[in-house]
């Protein structure tokens, strides 16, 4: 049987995904943004993630101020991409944003840290329950936690992802990424999310998990 394509995810992705939330990979944050650094150049960044043999998916809550809404990519900051840290992943040492230092998120730090510690780095694959980036009213540089009418929209982009990559392996990283999982029945393995105080029980968990 034909594994189903990207292209479904891709379009459901694009779709505009209503007030208060930026969508990475169409919106332009003219506040930190640099005039390289917009919904396409973060859109190649996803495909490049996506491009590999994926054994393992980890799916989070929903991107960040200080790393996918900057990058394109979920738990994965500036900083990293410009230390050349994340694999198919590169910025030639160009900078993202204007902030006078790369953005950096310490989930995405504990996250990539644990993934190279485990291996696993090249086959795993990062993605969020509420694809795009909720933040209160008139701040983009702000976080709040999707609603639940917001998470559920998020659902149909999750579905087609996990469909076109059938053979892996998939965590709920979080509370979030638990309850849409769930309800799309698929019980998975939940791990201790890396923010507020989670980073060490998030690393034991995911070692057990795989094995």
């Amino acid at each position: 049987m034909k594994t189903p394509s990207l292209a479904p995810f891709y379009r459901q992705l694009l779709t505009p995904p209503g007030p208060n939330v930026f969508n990475p990979w169409t919106d332009r944050d003219a506040g930190t943004d640099t005039p390289d650094n917009g919904p396409e150049a973060r859109l190649q960044r996803l495909k490049a993630h996506l491009a590999t043999d994926v054994k393992f998916i980890l799916v989070g809550e929903a991107p960040g101020y200080q790393g996918c809404h900057v990058t394109g990519v979920p738990f994965t900051s500036e900083r990293l991409i410009v230390a050349g840290q994340i694999p198919r992943v590169g910025s030639d040492g160009r900078r993202l944003s204007t902030r006078h230092i790369p953005w950096s998120e310490p989930s995405a730090t504990t996250v990539w840290g644990t993934l190279y510690e485990l291996g696993i780095e090249h086959d795993t694959m990062l993605w969020n329950a509420y694809p795009w980036h909720p933040h209160k009213p008139d701040a983009l540089q702000s976080n709040r936690t999707p609603t639940p009418k917001e998470r559920v929209l998020g659902v149909p982009v999750l579905k087609a992802l996990l469909a076109a990559l059938p053979g892996a392996r998939v965590f709920a990283v979080g509370k979030t990424a638990e309850a849409s999982l769930g309800e799309m029945g698929l019980a998975v393995p939940s791990l201790r999310h890396p923010s507020m105080g989670g980073a060490t029980a998030f690393r034991s968990q995911l070692k057990a998990a795989i094995g």
